[in-house]
C-alpha cells in the first residue's frame, strides 16, 4: 500500500519518525472508539497530539479520493495552514498521512497540536448563566463576521467546532473539523445562512443578529427575520432526516 506523508516545517527527523510509528500503530492506543471518524490524544515527544483517524471511505469515494479529489485529512491540513496565514485560530497543524492502493483511497490521518480551552460553543446552547455570557456570545459573532470579511466560509459552523479560550481581557475562538470551508466574497444571504447549525434557541439568534447588524451596518430586523428563518430550515431537515433514518432503521 502506498504511504503519503506531509509534514508541516520546523519538525525534527526524530519527531517525524516518532509520529510516522504512532500513527501506524493507531490502533493500539486507547480512547477514541466511533463509529466514524476517530480521535485520540497522543504524546509524542513531549507534545500532546490531536490525531483524527478518518473513516474508509465506500467504494466509490475511495476512487474519488484516489484520483479526483483531496482527502479530508489533506483539506484540513492545508486549510489550518491557509487559517493561521489569514489570522484566524486553529489547533497548530503537525501532519497528515494517508494510504492507498494503485485504485482505491484507504486510510487518512490529521494530526494537530492539542489545544486546551476553557468550553465549545455548544456550552453556550446548554448554559445561559455562562458568567460574561453575553460578552462571549457577541465576541463569536464578531468572530464569524471576521471569518466573513475574510472571505472565509466554513461551512461546518456547527456548535463543537469552535473552541473558546479566555484569554484574561477578552475571548480567543479556534475552529476544529475543519475538512469543509470555501473561500472567496460571502454575499448577504450567505454570510446569515452561516448561523443556521448553531443554536435552536431564538434568544440566541437575536443576540448574534444585533452584533451582527452592529458589525455589518445591515438592518437588523432583515439578519434577525433571515438567520432565524434559516435556523428553522434547517432544524427541519435535521429533524426530517432524523426520522426517515429511524423509519428506514426499523425495516
Amino acid at each position: 500500500m502506498k504511504e503519503i506523508k506531509v509534514f508541516n516545517t520546523g519538525l525534527n527527523n526524530d519527531f517525524k519518525e516518532a509520529l510516522s510509528n504512532v500513527i501506524y500503530n493507531f490502533d493500539t492506543f486507547e480512547g477514541g472508539v466511533g463509529n466514524r471518524n476517530v480521535i485520540k490524544i497522543i504524546p509524542v515527544a513531549g507534545m500532546d497530539l490531536n490525531i483524527k483517524a478518518f473513516k474508509i471511505p465506500n467504494t466509490v469515494n475511495k476512487i474519488v479520493y484516489n484520483f479526483f479529489r483531496k482527502s479530508k485529512a489533506q483539506r484540513s491540513f492545508e486549510y489550518a495552514n491557509k487559517l493561521i496565514k489569514l489570522g484566524v485560530g486553529t489547533p497548530k497543524p503537525i501532519a497528515y498521512f494517508e494510504f492507498k492502493s494503485a485504485l482505491f483511497f484507504n486510510k487518512s490521518f490529521y494530526v494537530s497540536e492539542q489545544l486546551v480551552c476553557d468550553m465549545t460553543y455548544r456550552e453556550l446552547t446548554k448554559d445561559f448563566n455562562i458568567p460574561n455570557y453575553d460578552a462571549i456570545l457577541r465576541a463569536f459573532t464578531r468572530f464569524t463576521f471576521s471569518l466573513h470579511e475574510k472571505g472565509i466560509h466554513f461551512l461546518d459552523h456547527s456548535p463543537g467546532n469552535t473552541l473558546i479560550k479566555n484569554n484574561g481581557i477578552d475571548y480567543d475562538f479556534y475552529l476544529v473539523d475543519l475538512n469543509r470551508m470555501e473561500f472567496g466574497p460571502l454575499d448577504f444571504e450567505t454570510r446569515i445562512k452561516n448561523f443556521a447549525r448553531l443554536t435552536i434557541h431564538k434568544s440566541m439568534v437575536e443576540v448574534m443578529s444585533d452584533e451582527y447588524a452592529k458589525c455589518s451596518g445591515e438592518d437588523y430586523n432583515k439578519i434577525v427575520s433571515l438567520m432565524w428563518q434559516e435556523t428553522e430550515t434547517f432544524q427541519e431537515k435535521f429533524h426530517r432526516k432524523k426520522r426517515l433514518k429511524k423509519k428506514f432503521l426499523k425495516k
